[in-house]
C-alpha cells in the first residue's frame, strides 16, 4: 500500500483538523497552529517552491534551528517533489557544511537568519545552488537570496492562477520508494555519508515506533533535540503527527547558550507528556535538580535522598521482576510523591511520563536517579540507516542496561565477523531487516554494498539478545580493541565507567591494537585537580596529579573499590595525557557526542606509539608533564 509522508500528513489533517499540531513561542506567548492551519501554510510554501522552479527530484538543503518553519519547510519540499537535506546548525562553513552542500548536489538552500552568514561565506563555491530562501527578514539580500515571505506570496499567486489541484498533483505522484531525505551521518568511523531515506522508510518506522509507544491525540512533546537528528525527526514530530498529537519547539535565542537556557523554561510552560533526550542533556537536568535541592538545606537533601532510595528500591531495575517484599514500600512511595517528588516533577510541567534516551548509551546511575524521582528514562536504540528506531524500553517493559524490546515488525540477527548468525545470549554484530532500512548511501555504492546485503542492515554495533527478548547494545562492533592474543573487546562501557568514577579524568579513549597492554588517551579534569589541591603550575604538583590519575584508574584493579567490573587486561596499563579535549570543533567527537576513533587515532598516532616505549610507560614522562602545565 502506498503511504508517503504526504499521505500521512493529509490523513492526519483529515482526521484531526482542529487539533493543535505545532506550538511556537513568539515573544512571551505560545502560538498554537492546528493541523488545518499548518496544511494551509505548507500548501502556500509548496506552491511557492514550484513557482520558484523547484522540480521533482531536486535536492534542497535545510539549515535552521528547530521551529515551525523547519517542519513546514520539509513538508513543503515534498509537495514540490523535492528531497530534503537536513543540516546541523553546529556545522561551520569552512569544511563540513561546504562538503555536505556540495556532495548532496543541493540546488536550493532554506536557511534561518542566524545561520545565513555561514551560507554567505561559501555560496561562491556552490555553483549548483540556484536560490537561497531566508526564513527571517533581512535588511539586504544577496544575488541568489529571497525572503520566505515572498516565496509564500508567489505560492498564493500560483494557486490562484493554476489551481490547487495542479500544485497537489506533484506530491501525489510520490511513491513509497521516492527519496524523502539525505541525512548525513556524524562520521564516527569515516567521512560523513549521506543516508538516503525514502518516504516508506519514514512511514514504516513511525508505524514500528507506535507499536511500542502508546501515543494518542491528547499527548504533546517539546522537541529539544536538533530536528536534523533522525531520532527527533521520526519520534519528535512524525509519530506525533500520525496520532494527531502536538509538538512544540524550543524558543530560539539570540545565541546557542540563550537557546539552551530556554529549555527548562519551555518544558515548564509546555508540560510535555514525554521528551526525547540524550545523556548529556539528562545529566544537565539532573545537576539542576540536585543544585535546587541543595539550596534548600541539609534537611531537604536528606529527605530527597531518602525518598529517592525508597522509590529506587520499590521500582528496581525492571518491571519484569516480581516486587515481592518491595510491595510494602508502596505507601512510602505515595507519601514521598505527595510531599516532595510531585514538586520536583512540576519543574518538568507536571505531566511528564518518561524520557526516551537515544544517541549514546545511558549509564544505569542516570536511570536510577530518574526512576528515583518518578521520571523514568528509557534507553532506546537505533541509527540513521534504520530511520532510526530499532528497539526501546517502555513503561510496560523495561530493564536498565538494556535497549528494550524490538519495534514491530522488524527482523534482527546477531552475527559473528563472518556473518554467521549466533544463538541467543552470544555477542556479535547487530543486523536488522525491515521497511525502515535505508535505500543506501548517496553517491557511495561501495559503502552501500558493504552495509546493506540482501536487505539486511549491518549496523556495525555490538550486542546480544537476552532470553527475555531484550536487546543489549555494548558498543561498536567495528571499533573493537584487539589484544596481543587476538581477544576482542569493546571499549565504550569501560570508558564511561572510568569517566564516571575517576574525578581527575574528563575524557578518555582506550586503545589496543594487538598489544600486551591497553593504553589510554586522557583529557584531565584540570579544574577538579586544582580544587583537590594539586598545583599544576609546579613540577611536583603535576607529578602528584599524574599519580592521582593513576590511583583513580587503579580503583578498577584487584583490591580497588571497583575491582572485578572488567578484566584487568582491558584496563589501561599506560596512558598519555592530552592538552586539548575531544570536541566537535576539532572533529574528535561528533554531534551526538560519540568519539570519532579513527580521527583521534590519526591525530595522536605518535603519542599512541610513544606510550608503549619504556619512557612513555612512565606516568610522569615529559609529554604527560607538559600536557598538565
Amino acid at each position: 500500500m502506498k503511504k508517503t509522508l504526504i499521505d500521512a500528513f493529509e490523513h492526519s489533517v483529515l482526521t484531526f483538523p482542529d487539533n493543535t499540531f505545532l506550538l511556537e513561542k513568539v515573544g512571551k506567548e505560545w502560538i498554537r497552529s492546528t493541523y488545518k492551519e499548518v496544511q494551509r501554510e505548507v500548501y502556500r510554501f509548496g506552491a511557492g517552491l514550484q513557482a520558484l522552479g523547484v522540480r521533482s527530484g531536486d535536492n534542497m538543503a535545510l539549515l535552521s534551528e528547530g521551529r515551525n518553519l523547519w517542519i513546514i519547510s520539509e513538508l513543503a519540499m515534498f509537495y514540490a517533489g523535492a528531497v530534503n537535506v537536513p543540516l546541523s546548525i553546529k556545522l561551520e562553513e569552512a569544511g563540513d557544511l561546504l562538503f555536505r552542500l556540495d556532495h548532496s548536489d543541493a540546488r536550493y538552500i532554506i536557511v534561518s537568519g542566524n545561520q545565513l552568514r555561514k551560507v554567505r561565506g561559501i555560496i561562491d563555491r556552490l555553483p549548483r545552488v540556484e536560490r537561497v530562501i531566508v526564513l527571517d527578514s533581512q535588511a539586504e539580500y544577496g544575488p541568489k537570496e529571497i525572503f520566505v515571505g515572498e516565496v509564500l506570496q508567489q505560492g498564493d499567486r500560483f494557486i490562484e492562477e493554476k489551481g490547487l489541484e495542479q500544485m497537489l498533483s506533484v506530491g501525489r505522484k510520490l511513491q513509497n520508494d521516492t527519496l524523502a531525505t539525505i541525512t548525513y551521518t556524524s562520521g564516527t568511523t569515516a567521512d560523513p555519508k549521506g543516508v538516503c531515506l525514502t518516504h516508506r522508510n519514514y512511514t514504516a518506522n513511525v508505524e514500528q515506533c507506535l507499536s511500542r509507544m502508546p501515543i494518542d491525540d491528547t499527548w504533546r512533546t517539546l522537541i529539544i533535540l536538533p530536528l536534523d537528528h533522525c531520532f527527533a525527526h521520526v519520534c519528535g514530530f512524525y509519530c506525533i503527527m500520525e496520532r494527531g498529537a502536538s509538538c512544540a519547539t524550543v524558543q530560539v535565542g539570540r545565541t546557542p547558550m540563550e537557546t539552551l537556557k530556554n529549555i527548562p523554561v519551555n518544558i515548564r510552560e509546555i508540560a510535555p507528556d514525554f521528551i526525547l533526550s540524550v545523556p548529556a542533556l539528562a545529566k544537565s537536568f539532573k545537576k539542576n535538580i540536585e543544585t535546587g535541592i541543595q539550596k534548600q538545606g541539609k534537611l531537604a537533601v536528606r529527605l530527597f535522598e531518602w525518598g529517592k532510595s525508597i522509590r529506587q528500591s520499590y521500582f528496581g531495575e525492571s518491571n519484569l521482576d516480581g516486587k515481592g517484599w518491595r510491595l510494602a514500600l508502596k505507601p512510602l512511595v505515595w507519601l514521598f510523591d505527595q510531599i516532595l517528588f510531585n514538586k520536583v516533577r512540576a519543574g518538568f510541567g507536571g505531566r511528564m511520563r518518561f524520557f526516551v534516551g537515544g544517541g549514546a548509551l545511558l549509564d544505569k546511575d542516570l536511570q536510577h536517579f530518574y526512576i528515583g524521582i518518578g521520571l523514568p528514562m528509557f534507553q532506546g536504540y537505533g541509527l540513521s540507516e534504520a530511520t532510526p528506531v530499532i528497539s526501546t524500553n517502555t513503561a510496560d517493559c523495561y530493564r536498565f542496561g538494556s535497549s528494550g524490546r524490538l519495534v514491530s515488525p522488524i527482523e534482527l540477527r546477531i552475527c559473528d565477523s563472518d556473518g554467521k548468525e549466533l544463538p541467543v545470549g552470544q555477542m556479535g554484530e547487530i543486523v536488522v531487516k525491515g521497511e525502515n532500512v535505508m535505500a543506501g548511501y548517496w553517491k557511495n555504492p561501495e559503502a552501500t554494498a558493504d552495509t546493506v546485503r540482501d536487505g539486511w542492515l549491518y549496523t556495525g554495533d555490538l550486542g546480544y539478545m537476552s532470553k527475555e527478548g531484550l536487546l543489549y547494545v555494548k558498543g561498536r562492533f567495528k571499533s573493537l580493541l584487539i589484544s596481543a592474543d587476538g581477544e576482542k573487546y569493546s571499549p565504550e562501557g569501560i570508558e564511561e565507567s572510568l569517566v564516571q568514577h575517576c574525578e581527575a579524568i574528563d575524557q578518555i579513549m582506550l586503545y589496543n591494537n594487538q598489544s600486551p597492554i591497553t593504553s589510554a588517551l586522557i583529557v584531565p579534569a584540570k579544574d577538579k585537580l586544582s580544587r583537590m589541591g594539586y598545583d599544576l603550575s609546579g613540577e611536583q604538583g603535576r607529578r602528584d596529579a599524574l599519580k592521582e590519575i593513576d590511583r583513580e584508574i587503579r580503583q578498577f584493579l584487584k583490591g580497588g573499590v571497583f575491582a572485578g567490573q572488567y578484566p584487568e587486561r582491558w584496563l589501561p596499563g599506560t596512558f598519555a595525557v592530552l592538552k586539548e579535549p575531544f570536541t566537535e570543533q576539532n572533529h574528535m567527537i561528533n554531534s551526538t557526542m560519540k568519539l570519532v576513533r579513527p580521527k583521534v587515532e590519526q591525530i595522536y598516532k605518535e603519542r599512541l606509539e610513544y606510550v608503549y616505549t619504556s619512557e612513555g610507560k612512565k606516568i610522569d614522562n615529559p609529554l604527560n608533564m607538559e600536557a598538565l602545565g
